[in-house]
């Protein structure tokens, strides 16, 4: 079918289709210059905030992704202070607990130093009594030694006469009853 039709035909037909994009460009280059001219002041500010929303979206981005990582830093940084805290209460809770032991052993320190220093006061007490008796037995055995030895002999003391008589009397009257 194609060929049946005469070459010149054929070549007026692809002529007209050369030509008809020929004048395509030549319409679209000068339509252009012309549009260029009359271009809307809306469509540059159109696409300078088209422009910034594209900026604006891309430091959203990187914000977000900084918003993420500072999150989870304050999330590490959380759990150390409430591991912080828990250790410093655990601390404090020692701490009472051995201040509080530390007053009762003073408390009970001081009443020990007081008992012990009763003890000690009678104890010293109780050295010197012991002492005036251990004085006084010696003083005794002294003396009835010396009444047993006959070197003391109470009755020939003078002002002791009187007494001596009694003394003589009794003994009579004991024997004799």
């Amino acid at each position: 079918m194609f060929f049946d039709v005469p070459q010149n035909l054929i070549l007026s037909i692809a002529g007209a289709f050369v030509l008809g994009y020929v004048l395509a460009m030549v319409s679209s280059m000068l339509g252009a210059r012309y549009r260029a001219k009359r271009r809307d002041p809306r469509d540059d500010q159109i696409r300078s905030l088209e422009a910034e929303l594209r900026i604006a979206k891309t430091d959203k981005e990187k914000l977000e992704q900084n918003l993420e990582q500072k999150q989870a830093e304050l999330e590490s940084v959380e759990e150390g202070v409430e591991r912080r805290d828990y250790v410093i209460s655990e601390q404090q809770a020692k701490l009472d607990r051995t201040t509080t032991d530390l007053r009762e052993s003073v408390v009970k320190t001081r009443e020990l130093r007081a008992e012990l220093a009763e003890r000690a006061t009678e104890n010293v007490k109780s050295e010197v009594k012991l002492r005036e008796v251990e004085t006084e037995l010696s003083v005794a055995r002294a003396s009835s030694d010396l009444i047993a030895t006959g070197v003391l002999d109470y009755s020939m003391a003078p002002g002791n006469e009187e007494e001596s008589e009694d003394d003589e009397d009794k003994d009579a009257s004991t024997t004799a009853g």
